[in-house]
């Protein structure tokens, strides 16, 4: 059976890049994280078309801003006030009424901006190939896990052999928002009996990432010229002592919190602002912070009580900020995700692969969050991350992907699906 794929996969090799470098071509980026709208429509067409052509059945399916509520107020998943317009989900299923396992494949169509293009060498908006790699926006993130994910099972039906269960296959929008779009289908109700994250895992199985809580933080003062400075309170400086504190209490979590698969939980200072001019005192400074934060150990409310006792701590010290306390805004938040390493799904699935592959294939965690955690805490799906391509090439100038890295994950999915 392995002998019949790869020849199939051989003899269709530059077909199956060609449907990549199709929807690579094609514009489908958010706009503002999501909050301003997404361009994905375009991309679910192509997927669409695509996906009925080999023979699956197709749903769109509309978000919708309740249901994220709905999972903001139960799970803390989920971003609010995002627009909608022209943007949903497609959820493929395909069957050969053969009894089997249900397997679910999620990826995503939309990316982020390109940024200053004329830092690209390659076209954003066009697939390049090069040397052994595929150049473009989306190439890596992800839009090669979701084709090869599409075209298993053609790979499968190419080579004259039957699907033994069920396949899903989620194309899903607002993923770069904070996984709406997931957690739409999900709380729409999606099931399955494994699910695969077509995320890049660098040729490995990923079984576990951090957590992310983002914090916004207002602190406020007393404006005046800053010749009398003394008689006026400078926000940026009593941020700076917010700051002091917080800096501690990641150093704190860093002696305390160990993963064998992950980096320790981090809180990283994204941007910071304040003032006018040199010469007024500002009367306010605004700081955001992205805290990452470890699965099973610690938890979304642990991390929210620790940066707000902290920040309130410190400003009950102060003269000026025990009566004007700072503000503290809840942005975009995610959990961890982890499996059991030796769970039935991972242990069967690195003993295919490695199978498939002749090699082999190590277990480990990411930094990066992404849908796992919303298959695996949500829908209840034992889940793992598998995909072509490196986090590194996530949201970088000249992004690509390595094809036979692509061409692997289709040959992976499919026996996958022949062996779960």
């Amino acid at each position: 059976m392995k002998k019949i794929l790869l020849d199939t996969l051989n003899s269709n090799k530059q077909e199956y890049i060609d449907y990549l470098k199709e929807l690579v071509s094609i514009k489908t980026e958010d706009v503002g994280h999501g909050i301003l709208g997404g361009f994905e429509k375009e991309g679910q067409e192509y997927i669409e078309k695509l996906a009925n052509s080999i023979g699956f059945s197709v749903n769109r399916q509309e978000m919708s801003e309740d249901l994220i509520k709905k999972a903001k107020d139960i799970y803390k998943e989920g971003s609010l006030g995002h627009n909608y317009d022209d943007r949903y989900n497609l959820i493929c299923k395909y069957s050969d009424n053969l009894p089997g396992k249900t397997i679910v494949f999620n990826g995503h169509v939309d990316t982020m901006p390109p940024g200053d293009i004329k830092k690209w060498r390659y076209n954003p908006y066009c697939a390049t190939e090069d040397k052994g790699k595929l150049y473009g926006l989306g190439t890596a993130d992800m839009k090669s896990g979701l084709i090869a994910s599409i075209l298993a099972v053609k790979l499968i039906k190419d080579s004259g052999l039957n699907i033994p269960g069920n396949i899903k296959v989620m194309s899903v929008v607002d993923e770069e928002g904070g996984g709406n779009g997931t957690i739409n289908a999900v709380m729409n109700g999606i099931d399955g009996d494994y699910c695969v994250i077509c995320e890049p895992s660098e040729k490995d199985i990923i079984i576990a990432h951090m957590g992310f809580v983002f914090f916004e933080v207002e602190v406020k003062g007393v404006s005046l010229h800053c010749g009398s400075k003394w008689e006026g309170v400078n926000a940026i400086e009593k941020a700076m002592l917010l700051l002091q504190d917080i800096k501690e209490l990641e150093h704190n979590w860093l002696m305390k919190y160990k993963h064998a698969l992950l980096p320790p939980p981090t809180i990283n200072l994204g941007v910071i602002n304040g003032g006018t001019a040199g010469s007024t005192v500002p009367d306010k400074c605004v700081f955001n912070l992205c805290v990452h934060f470890l699965p099973n150990t610690m938890s979304y409310e642990q991390v929210v009580d620790d940066i707000t006792k902290v920040i309130m701590t410190r400003a009950d010290g102060d003269l000026w900020l025990k009566d004007n306390k700072p503000e503290i805004n809840i942005y975009q938040s995610g959990l961890g995700f982890e499996m059991d390493k030796q769970s039935e799904f991972i242990v069967n699935t690195q003993k295919i692969l490695e199978e498939t592959l002749e090699r082999k294939l190590n277990i480990k965690g990411s930094t990066a969050g992404n849908d796992a955690r919303l298959m695996k805490n949500l829908a209840k799906i034992p889940t793992l991350i598998l995909g072509p391509g490196s986090i590194e090439q996530c949201h970088a100038i000249d992004e690509y992907v390595e094809i036979q890295e692509y061409l692997d994950s289709i040959l992976m999915y499919a026996s996958l699906i022949l062996n779960l």
